[in-house]
This record gives structure tokens, sequence and C-alpha cells, in this order.
């Protein structure tokens, strides 16, 4: 076989590799949205960034959020987060289309109702607000997150318009929170973001409602942290998301340290992403192996001496060089 062939052989191998990885991470992060949306997961997110929740009974909080998420089925782009207008009627709600339709298309990763706790602790007339999360695995290079996630508290702001109030009712707007979980830090972070004003003349009151628009960030190190109050929402969340906690160990923090109820949906969804997250490190082991003894050959090593470098077996190494599926064992 030629070097043009080889190589044509090898390049079309390793595109399949990266399309298989693709796949893992992509279904990667579809389980964490799940894990995200669940109710009891949901509720230990609002106790420690709304303060209508500080203090309650995780269990109690599940109640106030209202039917089950929407995940990553809202488009973000404008005209496309609500529901067409049906003749002679209002917008009747989100634009919950299948993933299938308008593939590639950007999505919210999460988006629900919440009913905000009244001060007597009444359930009664209680007002909504919008609760967005959106998962990031690393903070973006070529922009600042920050103002992504402002675009996004803005759409969910105005896609209000004919499916939460309708012509110039705008007292009548729901106040939005935008919480972005931002994984692989540096450092714990926790920043809360949103509107004040500073009175420069008079005392007029401009704003019904100055807590409308509400950004969180959330950044989770990629160290477990220890288990102390101040860290409790990280710990949980950097158990969910971790890829290198094993299963046990993140069912044994949500049950003994959150008291979360081991259900079947949230030990299915637990692991799904610890199985994933193998097949993601076998797939980059794999690659990383394939690319040094393919690098090795062509510097002129031979079978013999790369088998020993790279500890497989003579038959795996020669599978490599000719280009098949590098699948080790």
């Amino acid at each position: 076989m030629d070097e043009k062939a080889k190589d044509s052989i090898m390049i079309d191998t390793e595109i399949k590799n990266a399309i298989k990885a693709t796949d893992k991470d992509a279904q990667y992060d579809e389980s964490a949205k799940r894990l995200l949306g669940n109710k009891r997961i949901l509720a230990h997110i609002l106790l420690k960034t709304v303060k209508e929740f500080y203090g309650m009974n995780p269990e109690d909080v599940i109640s106030y959020i209202e039917g089950d998420p929407f995940i990553s089925t809202i488009p973000v782009e404008p005209g496309l987060t609500n529901k067409k207008k049906q003749e002679g009627k209002r917008v009747i709600g989100f634009n919950s289309e299948s993933v299938e339709s308008n593939e590639g298309m950007i999505r919210f990763d999460l988006v629900c109702y919440v009913r905000i706790p009244s001060k007597d602790g009444t359930k009664e007339k209680l007002s909504q607000m919008i609760l967005n999360v959106e998962a990031q695995k690393n903070t973006p290079a070529t922009y600042k997150l920050g103002n992504r996630a402002i675009f996004y508290v803005s759409r969910l702001i105005s896609s209000q318009k004919e499916r939460d109030f309708v012509n110039t009712n705008y007292d009548e707007i729901k106040r939005v929170i935008s919480i972005w979980i931002c994984m692989n830090m540096k450092e714990n972070a926790l920043e809360y973001v949103h509107l004040t004003g500073d009175k420069l003349l008079g005392s007029y009151d401009w704003i019904a409602g100055i807590d409308l628009w509400n950004l969180v960030f959330i950044g989770l190190s990629q160290e477990l942290p220890e288990q102390k109050k101040i860290y409790e929402l990280h710990r949980l969340l950097g158990a969910l998301l971790s890829k290198e906690l094993s299963e046990q160990e993140k069912l044994e923090i949500l049950e003994k340290e959150y008291e979360i109820p081991l259900e079947e949906k949230i030990r299915k969804d637990v692991h799904e992403m610890c199985n994933l997250s193998q097949g993601i490190k076998e797939d980059g082991i794999a690659i990383g192996e394939a690319k040094l003894m393919r690098n090795m050959y062509k510097k002129g090593y031979s079978l013999e001496q790369i088998a020993e470098v790279a500890e497989k077996s003579m038959e795996e190494v020669k599978g490599v060089i000719e280009s098949k599926e590098p699948v080790m064992v």
C-alpha cells in the first residue's frame, strides 16, 4: 500500500474516532442536563441562588417547580422561542419542538416556570418566575460568557410578550433568573449579577420590578470541594458532573450528604453519565495511543520497539499502523 493510500485510511479512521468521541460528548451533555433538570437537584440550586427559597426544606421547594422542565427543546433564536400564535388567540407557550426539527439550532439547556414563595408562606396567588439553567464544560475562549448570558436572560424576558403578557401590560413581565454552571474552573466561584438603580436626582420609582433581570454564575473547580457549608452547592454539582468519581461515590454523596432519595430515574441518569464518562476517557486514550504509534513508525521504529514502548502486542500495533480501528484491550 502506497503512502498516499495509508494517509487516506488514517485520516478516515481518525475522523470516525473523532465523531464517535463527539457523539459520547453530546450524550454526556444531555445526561448532565437531565440530572440538573431533576426537580430534587433543581430544588438545591434554588435554595442557594434565589433569596425567596433561602432556608427552606428541599422537599418543600420541589412543589414550587411547575411541570417538567424543558430540556434542550426551546430555541434561543428571536421569533422561535414561543409557539406560533393561533389565529385570533394569544401565544400559548414555549415552542418545545423536537430536537430533530431545525437541526443545529441553538437551544436553552433548561427552562421551567417556578412559583415564588409568598412572605407568609401561603401558596395563594403566587407570582411566577422563569428559571433557566445552562451547563458549560469550559468558559469560551472567543467571547465573554457573561455577554452570552446577558443575551439569554434578555431573550427570556422579551419572549414573554403575547405569551405571559399582552399589549402594553409591561408590569406583568415575569422575573427571569438565568443560572450558568461552568465546569473546569481554576477555583470555585459564585456571583450574582442583577439590576440596580442610582438616583441622581429626585426619588421617583421608575421600575416596578427591578429584580426582573438576574444572572447567577456558578464556577466549579476540577477538585471536588470539601464538605463545608460554604461549598454545599458546589460539592453537590461537582459530584454530579464529575468524570472522576465512581457511580457509587456519586450516589453516596447524594444520599448521605444531601438526603436525596435514590429513585430509579436519578440512579439511571447517574449510571449513564458514568458509563459515558468512561467511554470518553477510553476513546481519548485509544486515539492518543494510536497517534503515538503512528508517529513512532514514521520515524523508523520497528513494530517490536513500538509494542514495547506502548505496552501492546505486535498484532495491536500492526493493526494501528495499517489504520485498522484502534480498539485496544
